[in-house]
């Protein structure tokens, strides 16, 4: 027996060690497949845009979990990873124009630490906040 492209790109989204017995994958199986998932389009992945809020890797992790609902979805790792790129916020995008990324991971791989958001850009400005200050003491000591 052998597993569709969209079975197999769902099983491998699964958690480590999520199935124990053949009953936790049919139970897992039929809540996906049969729930009304509907599959996701070419223009579904390509829309994607990073938040403002949001690391490059948790932007990768949602491009992923988006391109393994593109069940029919036929692209190389090349292609794959020019889309993930073209969604990244522009300051992010543009330091790596001049680079040709092979894979998803390697766009990972290579922008791990980026900064967040362009939230964490603006210049820093100092927040303050003030505590009451009494200086009398309570007499029932």
């Amino acid at each position: 027996m052998s597993l569709s492209r969209s079975a197999f790109a769902w099983f491998t989204t699964l958690p480590t060690n999520s199935i124990l017995y053949w009953a936790d994958l049919e139970k897992q199986f039929h809540q996906f497949f049969f729930s009304g998932v509907i599959e996701l389009k070419l223009m579904d992945l390509t829309s994607l845009r990073q938040r403002n809020d949001e690391s490059v890797a948790a932007f990768i992790q949602r491009f992923r979990y988006v391109k393994n609902r593109c069940y029919s979805l036929i692209l190389s790792d090349q292609q794959l990873a020019d889309a993930a790129c073209k969604g990244l916020l522009p300051h992010i995008k543009e330091k790596y124009t001049s680079r040709e990324f092979e894979s998803i991971s390697q766009v990972a791989s290579w922008m791990t630490g980026e900064t967040r958001s362009y939230e964490s850009k603006k210049p820093f400005q100092k927040k303050m906040s003030f505590v009451e200050y009494s200086n009398s003491l309570d007499s029932d000591e």
